[in-house]
């Protein structure tokens, strides 16, 4: 088919397709960030860390142990394969709407024999007939108020977001798995200090019970000693517990049965501390978290949907064209004269099809305003997450700090309380005291040492959700180039 002029309809069509009714997108403005974090202190310098990339920052801990775990959530968590399979579907999603940016052509085929009714005004004379059809339809929409546009927009904003999302998850996975193993740890090392004193608590008893035969000792000493050493064992096996669901958690999180899971107990040693981890400049906070892109994301896809309601208001103009062949006899099916065609809507006129809703009971007006509120709830969230990526850094930041000066402390406690319980059973011994000092000392210096036991963990545990909170860790890969050349160099 050849066209002798342009149709005016097509024309104005295409001038006004590059026509979009959403607003003007920019990033929701939030408080500016402060020129530091108010809870660094002295603890660590701030420094830029601008356009650097997100590693495994796990290896800052430098343990072969938690490498080897970590390794194996990326392949093998069942959250971030779920994670990746929504991710896939978003991806269909902006492919989906992105089909709208080309034509629809359908082939459809029939063959069938008919007979007209003698009584209906189309009535032709001919009262059986056969009818064979080969037609090729053409649908088109003409995206004039860029609803097609707008659409793929939101869905496009909306697939980056669920890739934060999934980032999101996989930065938050490999946190806990990190803190979990870091408690695991810090279990074992409390279950061997429970466990030798225990051993130690047994031997007291034993000691009291033969005083206590020999009259040395009064019966409330054998009971004291015998209490102690029962409590001990209650706290050794509960540890036990928690140890073994803190092995479960980790079974699940690297995608293992937990009945076939086993991690051999290692005690944390009592000189491990946290790694410094550079906080960076808070203006910096923002590019490195993937919860604030994806809130940011969303508010740029809820703004595309603005786009997409008002668009409803417009006219949809679509181009319709059907080619084909029909006849009533094979023999002459697929030949010239078999030949049809129509341009423009279901019927052969000869321009595109316009519709307009001209009353709709407020359904359109409704939809306008339930895009903008919805646009106005992710500006809500976008800003909300900011404040809460600022809060999350400033607390682990005042954590580290205050663990650390508690772990000093705690040293000095547990020191303390070692040498009065040495004192303690000098006098018991020389039967200056009653066997209650000592279980009092005893259970003193036992305390010291379960807390130093658990600030130690808490610290690393602090250091992890430091990391979290700053989105990973990062590296300046200007560094790394000069240290390349650096060495290269003759």
């Amino acid at each position: 088919m050849r066209w002798s002029r342009t149709h005016p309809a097509l024309v104005v069509a295409s001038a006004l397709a590059g026509c979009s009714l959403a607003p003007t997108y920019k990033t929701p403005p939030t408080a500016p960030p402060p020129p530091s974090y108010r809870e660094v202190g002295d603890w660590k310098q701030a420094e830029p860390a601008d356009a650097a990339a997100r590693g495994p920052w796990w290896g800052i801990f430098q343990d072969p142990a938690l490498d080897a775990l970590e390794n194996r959530v990326s392949a093998s968590n069942q959250n971030l394969k779920a994670a990746l399979a929504r991710l896939e579907e978003a991806r269909a999603q902006t492919r989906i709407a992105r089909a709208g940016y080309f034509p629809t052509i359908t082939a459809d085929a029939n063959a069938a024999r008919e007979r007209q009714s003698i009584n209906s005004p189309t009535y032709s004379g001919v009262g059986v007939f056969n009818d064979f059809q080969l037609e090729g339809d053409f649908s088109y929409e003409i995206d004039v108020f860029g609803r097609v546009r707008n659409t793929v927009a939101s869905a496009r904003a909306t697939q980056e977001a669920s890739a934060a999302d999934r980032a999101v998850l996989d930065l938050s996975t490999h946190a806990e798995l990190a803190s979990d193993y870091f408690t695991l740890r810090s279990d074992d090392a409390q279950a061997s200090l429970l466990d030798h004193t225990v051993a130690d608590y047994a031997q007291a008893q034993q000691l009291t019970e033969n005083l206590y035969n020999g009259g040395a000792a009064p019966l409330s000493d054998l009971e004291q000693a015998r209490a102690q050493l029962q409590t001990a064992k209650t706290q050794a096996a509960d540890i036990r517990l928690r140890r073994a669901q803190t092995e479960h958690a980790i079974a699940v999180l690297i995608g293992d049965q937990a009945s076939a899971f086993h991690i051999d107990p290692t005690p944390l040693p009592a000189d491990t501390v946290p790694p410094a981890v550079d906080p960076g400049l808070p203006s910096a906070l923002l590019e490195r978290r993937p919860d604030v892109a994806s809130a940011e994301r969303l508010v740029a896809a809820a703004n595309a949907r603005i786009g997409v309601a008002r668009a409803a208001y417009f006219p949809v103009f679509s181009l319709t064209a059907v080619a084909g062949f029909e006849s009533t006899a094979v023999s002459n099916w697929i030949t010239a004269p078999s030949r049809l065609w129509s341009l423009g809507a279901s019927s052969p006129a000869a321009a595109p099809a316009g519709v307009l809703t001209l009353f709709d009971g407020g359904l359109h007006r409704a939809q306008s305003a339930f895009a903008h509120a919805a646009y106005d709830e992710q500006v809500a969230d976008y800003r909300g997450t900011v404040l809460t990526a600022y809060q999350e850094v400033e607390d682990n930041l005042a954590a580290l700090r205050e663990l650390e000066m508690e772990s000093v402390s705690e040293a000095a406690a547990v020191a303390a309380t070692a040498s009065a319980l040495q004192q303690a059973q000098y006098r018991y011994q020389g039967g200056i005291v009653t066997y209650l000092e000592v279980v009092t000392e005893e259970n003193a210096s036992l305390s010291a040492q379960l807390s130093a036991a658990d600030i130690q963990m808490r610290r690393l545990n602090a250091s992890v959700l430091l990391v979290k909170a700053l989105g990973g860790k990062w590296e300046n890969p200007l560094a790394n180039q000069t240290t390349t050349t650096a060495d290269q160099a003759p």
